[in-house]
């Protein structure tokens, strides 16, 4: 097999690349540095993988995303091809035979973090391996102008130290003119090929619709598109929220966020793939390396945090160049929200110093120690504990995370432990005494041995079921028993993992940070004006607004989007005059909520809203305290 469409139709079945595909490939092989921008959905793992088969030798890839990089390897595994990811978590000994393997085992891919470039024993293990290419993942993390900026990243030019005969491929979905240049002068490519596939989606209409009630809304929506889609919400919290609501109005929806267990996540995505699910609801995390062709629709409930994010988020819908929307739900509470979300919550030099002592303080680290260990925590009561706000709290975890001080992982846990601390012989006494108890109890005795000697862990629910009660009940029983002395029951819930990449050192370990700091402070400021930018210009066609962003020149009306085709026409003042006196002799009735009143009148919902909106600002409205309207003299 020496050609790459023979690679192609051997492991992965297919008779022709998509666009862009095979040139990407021939520069590759014609050893040139390349940095290729494809869309969301547009193939880019390809693009270095078939190269890296064609050629004796193994391939690195640098990725930032853990998930991603584990869910590449299982699927070149499950090709027969060898391959191996470099993660935290792994000891020492362990890694040292990963590399030997990578040698001296006729390997043909290691996946690895940009973390993993700082450790001397990678480094060293590099130079020895026959390398054919390295290629950089999520390229515009390198970049400081990049919506996604990781100080890590600029490890990355080690390899070109390393292996200065290889050449680099660079890829990444979205990057504008300005973070292309940095990428190439980062990873210093040399007499660079950027190619670049148009970013324009012919099928895909991007929308951006008022809506004062978005569940309301969003609703309509999903009824009359009755396909596959996406719902993009800002917290766990609130999937959970919307998927409760849509499955109560009979669309058939489920929910993905960081909170869910391994196995819950993969039934759940497994449920929407299979159709047996029709909405996911989720937070931005949701959707890389999933391709799903046949989403009919990508809806944002909030504002993104970028343009970049969005295009990509949006570019999830339509895959199989079919008709698709793209729609921000958007009204006058989201620009002070947004503002709100990220940029007043933004942590500064003095909370990351604050939040980084806390979390050694809680976890008992001492000076110099602390690497490569991971620890658990509830972040609501760390938060509380340390009378942290919440928001600049996790943001500043966040911004550790991505500066590789640590590893900040959401994953809920829980640990349940048990020891009863009187003997056998007084326990009997004790359920004679208190009968309530008798079934737990001796549930966890029959079902587990050792609890008199040291904590066991237990299972709730194998407990409750045994004592034909509720897991709530067994708590509150066994809780009780700790109360009087009976037994140690420990029930935590962790709903956060820490893993401490560097040793603590206090001030020298954040103070590097503080132009990152500093920095990440600018770039969000802008990155929130141009989103505010993009979703009031109702001038210019959407398409064309995000194309121009990534610096296409040569663009034109899309003539699908809601500039393009507005909702309604244009409301003169016949049409709301028409809207005042229906508005008027309908609340004549009674109060009625903006949703109850463009259900009850037959113009469209933006025409009803704006003049609501008016005849408050004229005080001829009032709003009640269950927001609704009603008419002032009543």
């Amino acid at each position: 097999m020496s050609s790459p469409e023979a690679i192609l139709k051997e492991y992965w079945g297919f008779d022709s690349f998509r666009p862009l595909q095979k040139e990407i490939i021939t520069q590759i092989l014609h050893k040139k540095d390349v940095l290729a921008l494809l869309p969301t959905g547009g193939g880019k793992s390809l693009c270095f993988q078939i190269p890296a088969l064609l050629q004796p030798g193994i391939c690195i890839v640098v990725s930032p995303l853990v998930a991603l990089m584990e869910d590449q390897v299982k699927a070149l595994q499950a090709k027969h091809i060898k391959a191996m990811a470099l993660t935290g978590g792994i000891p020492f000994k362990e890694v040292d035979t990963m590399l030997d393997n990578c040698i001296y085992a006729n390997y043909k891919f290691l996946y690895l973090s940009p973390e993993r470039l700082q450790q001397e024993l990678v480094q060293e293990r590099i130079k020895q391996m026959q390398v054919n290419l390295i290629a950089v993942d999520e390229a515009h993390c390198i970049s400081q102008w990049g919506h996604d900026f990781r100080p890590a990243y600029l490890n990355i030019a080690l390899l070109r130290e390393l292996k200065p005969e290889v050449n680099f491929v660079g890829l990444t979905a979205t990057a504008t003119l300005p973070v292309i240049t940095d990428i190439a002068k980062q990873l210093e490519l040399k007499e660079l090929k950027v190619l670049q596939k148009s970013f324009s989606r012919e099928h895909l209409a991007y929308m951006v619709r008022e809506a004062e009630d978005k569940n309301y809304y969003l609703e309509q929506l999903l009824k009359e598109h009755q396909e596959s889609g996406i719902v993009y919400v800002r917290t766990r919290k609130a999937t959970i929220e919307l998927e409760q609501y849509l499955l109560k109005k009979g669309i058939f929806a489920t929910s993905f966020h960081g909170g869910l267990t391994k196995a819950e996540k993969s039934k759940r995505l497994d449920q929407w793939l299979k159709e047996e699910k029709r909405i996911m609801v989720a937070t931005s995390a949701f959707g890389m390396g999933i391709d799903k062709p046949n989403v009919r629709s990508v809806v944002h409930m909030n504002l993104p945090e970028s343009l970049e994010s969005y295009f990509q988020e949006a570019g999830r819908a339509g895959r199989d160049g079919k008709p698709a929307k793209a729609v921000i739900l958007t009204n006058k509470s989201d620009i002070p929200l947004l503002k709100n979300q990220f940029l007043a919550t933004l942590p500064g030099v003095e909370m990351v110093r604050l939040v980084y002592r806390k979390l050694n303080t809680f976890f008992r680290i001492a000076y110099g120690e602390g690497e490569s260990e991971d620890f658990y925590l509830n972040f609501y009561q760390f938060c509380q504990k340390y009378e942290l706000n919440t928001l600049l709290a996790y943001n500043a975890m966040l911004l550790l995370d991505r500066a590789s001080v640590l590893s900040f992982s959401e994953q809920f846990q829980k640990k349940t432990r048990i020891q009863f601390l009187a003997s056998g012989k007084q326990i009997g006494f004790y359920l004679e005494a208190n009968p309530q108890f008798d079934a737990v109890v001796k549930a966890v005795l029959r079902t587990y041995g050792g609890t008199f000697d040291a904590p066991v862990e237990i299972n709730l629910q194998v407990i409750s079921g045994k004592a034909g009660t509720t897991v709530q009940e067994a708590t509150k029983l066994l809780q009780q028993l700790t109360k009087e002395g009976i037994a140690d029951f420990e029930h935590d819930q962790h709903d956060t993992k820490i893993t401490f990449l560097v040793p603590r050192e206090d001030d020298v370990t954040i103070n590097p940070l503080v132009p990152y700091i500093k920095l990440q402070e600018k770039t969000k400021t802008e990155k929130i004006r141009q989103v505010l930018a993009y979703v009031e210009n109702d001038r210019v066609c959407k398409s064309e607004q995000l194309l121009q962003y990534f610096g296409e020149k040569n663009t034109s009306p899309c003539g699908i989007c809601s500039v393009c085709q507005p909702l309604n026409t244009k409301l003169d003042r016949e049409g709301m005059k028409k809207i005042y006196f229906a508005i008027v002799e309908l609340l004549q009735e009674g109060a009625y909520s903006s949703r109850e009143i463009t259900e009850k009148l037959s113009f469209p919902e933006p025409h009803v809203i704006k003049v609501l909106q008016l005849l408050v600002e004229k005080d001829a409205l009032t709003i009640t305290t269950n927001k609704k309207y009603k008419l002032k003299h009543l």
